[in-house]
């Protein structure tokens, strides 16, 4: 079709003449109306945006050496972290005559991998960098699950009003 023919058509129909494929053999043109389909994109575009979720890393810093107590603590925290469906990094500092015994690291690393596996899974192995030993744990549930689960969670808690208004 010639593009007088196709001008003429998209004015009397009140849409626009878009190209849609200008390297194709004859160039491919559209009726639409442009500003609709702007619109339309720019709508989809803000709520893929509004459903992404952020990757946050956590970290929990221990010692070889540490107690029973400050232990449970740690472990306390990393849970409440993968319940949020956040990563953790955990990081054992070795300082001095520690850094011979990696092996203590290794141990309370796997203990705590154990103790936390039913919320999280290890993404990265523990390993050795300089003086200190990481390793990394995820949730088995992604952070887009848990905040729409707690959603549910809270609406489903809500008081619910039985009494009708008097006007």
């Amino acid at each position: 079709m010639r593009i007088e023919d196709a001008l003429r058509l998209a004015l009397e129909a009140d849409l626009d003449l878009v190209e849609v494929a200008p390297m194709a053999k004859p160039p491919v043109c559209k009726l639409m109306d442009f500003g609709k389909f702007k619109y339309e994109a720019a709508q989809k575009e803000r709520e893929s945006r509004r459903n992404q979720t952020h990757t946050i890393i956590k970290e929990m810093k221990l010692r070889p050496k540490i107690d029973q107590h400050d232990y449970e603590t740690k472990k306390g925290h990393v849970e409440r972290f993968l319940k949020a469906g956040d990563k953790v990094k955990i990081t054992i500092m070795f300082r001095g005559r520690e850094q011979s015994r990696p092996e203590l690291g290794l141990r309370l690393l796997g203990r705590l991998a154990d103790d936390v596996q039913e919320l999280g899974f290890v993404e990265a192995t523990p390993k050795q960098d300089g003086r200190n030993m990481i390793m990394v744990v995820a949730p088995h549930r992604r952070k887009a699950d848990v905040v729409k689960s707690t959603g549910e969670a809270e609406a489903a808690q809500a008081p619910v009003d039985d009494v009708p208004a008097e006007a």
